[in-house]
This record gives C-alpha cells, sequence and structure tokens, in this order.
C-alpha cells in the first residue's frame, strides 16, 4: 500500500504514497493502518497530499481506520487535493473529520 509513519510529540503523521485509495485496495489500506496506528499518540494526522482518487471503498476505508482507534484518539486529514476534498464534502464526511489544506496547517491547529 504504501504508507509511513512519523511521530511529533503525542501527534502521529502517517503518510499515504500512492495515488489512489479505491476498491483495489481498501481492504490493504484498513490493514496497514491498523498496523502503523498501534501507537500511544492521542492525534493521527493522516496525510493526503499524494492521493489524486478516492471512491467509496477507499472513503470508506478511512472511516474504518478512524473507528478503529481507541480511547478518544483523533484522526485528522491534511492536504487533500481538490478532487479528493471534494468528496469529503459531498459526503458530508467533512463534518466527520477535520480536514486541513496542508500538514503544516494540521499541526499548528494542534489537537484542539
Amino acid at each position: 500500500m504504501g504508507l509511513s509513519s512519523d511521530m511529533t510529540g503525542e501527534t502521529q503523521i502517517i503518510s499515504v504514497h500512492c495515488d489512489r485509495i479505491d476498491a483495489a485496495m481498501a481492504i490493504q489500506f484498513k490493514d496497514d493502518m491498523r498496523a502503523e496506528t498501534q501507537t500511544p499518540a492521542k492525534r493521527v494526522v493522516l496525510d493526503l497530499s499524494a492521493v489524486e482518487f478516492i471512491d467509496s471503498s477507499g472513503l470508506g476505508a478511512i472511516v474504518a481506520s478512524m473507528k478503529q482507534l481507541e480511547g478518544g484518539r483523533r484522526l485528522d486529514l491534511a492536504g487533500l487535493r481538490p478532487i479528493v476534498e471534494k468528496v469529503f464534502r459531498l459526503t458530508r464526511m467533512d463534518t466527520v473529520f477535520r480536514l486541513f489544506a496542508s500538514l503544516d496547517d494540521a499541526m499548528n491547529a494542534g489537537a484542539d
């Protein structure tokens, strides 16, 4: 799938290194996210800046990844390209996730 992870304070940054999150890779994405989020980080920021396309299966995989976080941990999304952001807004998932234009914006916003 292609995920990498870094810690900055109590925030874990997970970067997606592929241009699509779709039906063909949704299950692998969920598995990889589960493995990456086995940390005590209170906040996880998913950097989607490399993702050019997401379908309903990909959206579902991100929602499932959020739901598997325990203990009040949150998943924020950063770096959404316009077409990906449009999917989140059309499905009203922008009311579920905090969306940030860039990773820097997400990090400056903090865990609030």
